[in-house]
């Protein structure tokens, strides 16, 4: 009967808590009898009942850990908050960043390697952070990414007056972080030093960014405005452009530029469905600048007046043609300053720029319109064009710019006439640094020629003959 019972429940399956139980009828049934045989015919009936009893505890221990088990599940079910159904994941996988997050967050794909390898599970593991608290934690959303830039030069001319002097550059700190899928938030934060040598800190991007998908983005905050392709192509850290200094024409408005560079506002974006043209559309509305030379020129928090720049720019990437851009934007502000006549301010510009890893070619023209009302209209033109070629760790390249201002120009008077050439090397050291040598010339006018930078407005720069800058990256 005993073996019947076992026979049973190995050929119908019987359910393992089932299968105990007939296993532990079938002992008593079948050991009971071969005890009270050894008994009769053999002196160690004492063992057979030890083993009997250690089976049994053994069982007990293991109905004991099944109990506390099922204990634990359920506990944990009444922890956790009612969400959708969704795979099963450990804890410590719903705290490591998305494949997806890892490739856009430059060094997270090491670091999500690196916390799965140590995840294994363990009490350790589970007891580092309550569940609840787990639950509602998303570190890949809500972290950080920050990357460095600055550079350091030697500067030195043959002005009157002027000195060879070592000069601290702009230190760049660029954050970036996803709040989510399709939010996502960055800021740039400069430290750098002006003539006076003393230090000053700028919130130069606050953006925050929404992604519908890839035809329609939305950002509010303050931004490079999209005037043709410099500014937005290339941002505050000089390690990204070929030469030392951006086109004076381009040059941020505490330099000395003649240029809106900065707004706040809103900036629509995104893809015009155009098949391998590669059309492209930005739409940007928001406080424009100062008319009041003396103040602050980007307008941070209050608009002196209630009218809003607007600017709208369209480009296209042709498949045909790798690396070519070509494109134009159109602003439009009015200008008022307390005891002057309102301005009104049209700047166009139009680019194509053909960029590839050891070829660059960048072209741009751009039209500045200042019309007072019931006053004389002033239009100023200004280009540049650049080009170079990579040759091993050696980049040489040669920049020519031109802007022409009248002396009467109600907006930048000390323009006037800026034009020459800017000749250069760069020398790719490593990965993060790289050294740049530029020697720049211009001619102004009713003026001798100097051999040096400009800035549009000489009081907010020192020109310089020859620089040697070091860009690096961390």
């Amino acid at each position: 009967m005993t073996f019947a019972l076992l026979f049973f429940a190995i050929r119908t399956g019987v359910v393992p808590r089932t299968a105990k139980c007939l296993m532990v009828l079938a002992l008593s049934l079948f050991l009971p009898s071969r005890v009270l045989l050894s008994q009769q015919s053999d002196p160690a009936a004492a063992v057979d009942r030890q083993t009997l009893q250690s089976l049994l505890d053994r069982i007990a221990a293991l109905e004991a850990s099944d109990r506390q088990l099922r204990e634990r599940i359920a506990q944990l079910e009444r922890v956790r908050p009612a969400t959708p159904a969704a795979p099963a994941e450990s804890t410590v996988a719903r705290m490591v960043p998305s494949p997806v997050l890892a490739a856009a967050i430059p060094g997270a794909a090491t670091e999500v390697a690196a916390t799965r390898a140590d995840s294994s599970p363990g009490p350790q593991a589970e007891q580092s952070v309550p569940m609840a608290e787990q639950d509602h934690m998303d570190v890949s959303k809500t972290a950080l990414n920050i990357r460095g830039f600055g550079d350091f030069g030697l500067y030195g001319g043959n002005q009157k007056g002027q000195t060879t002097s070592f000069s601290l550059g702009q230190l760049n700190l660029f954050i970036t972080s996803n709040l989510s899928e399709r939010f996502r938030f960055l800021t740039e934060v400069v430290f750098e030093v002006h003539q006076d040598n003393a230090f000053q800190t700028d919130l130069e991007r606050a953006l925050l960014e929404y992604s519908a998908n890839d035809y329609f983005k939305l950002s509010a905050g303050r931004y490079h405005t999209a005037l043709g392709y410099y500014n937005t192509a290339y941002h505050h850290a000089t390690w990204f452009q070929t030469a030392t200094e951006r086109p004076y024409i381009f040059e941020y408005e505490d330099d000395g530029g003649i240029l809106p560079m900065h707004m706040v506002g809103l900036q629509a974006s995104g893809q015009i469905p155009s098949g391998t043209l590669g059309l492209h559309y930005l739409i940007e509305g928001g406080n424009g600048r100062t008319s009041n030379t003396q103040s602050e020129p980007v307008q941070n928090y209050v608009d002196e007046n209630g009218r809003k720049a607007l600017n709208v720019a369209l480009f296209a990437r042709p498949e045909a043609v790798p690396g070519l851009q070509t494109g134009f934007s159109i602003y439009k502000d009015v200008l008022s300053a307390p005891g002057s006549p309102r301005i009104s301010e049209t700047i166009t510009d139009a680019y194509a720029v053909l960029v590839r890893p050891r070829f660059e070619w960048l072209n741009e023209a751009l039209m500045i319109r200042h019309a007072p009302s019931g006053a004389r209209v002033f239009e100023t033109p200004a280009f540049y064009s650049q080009i170079s070629e990579r040759f091993g760790l050696y980049r040489p390249y040669l920049r020519y710019q031109y802007v022409n201002a009248s002396s009467e120009e109600p907006v930048f008077s000390q323009v006037g006439l800026r034009t020459g050439p800017s000749v250069g090397v760069r020398f790719d050291a490593t990965e993060s640094v790289a050294l740049k040598l530029q020697y720049d010339y211009t001619e102004l006018r009713r003026q001798h020629a100097i051999d040096g930078k400009s800035c549009p407005q000489l009081s907010m720069c020192a020109p310089s003959a020859l620089a040697l800058q070091v860009d690096f990256k961390f």
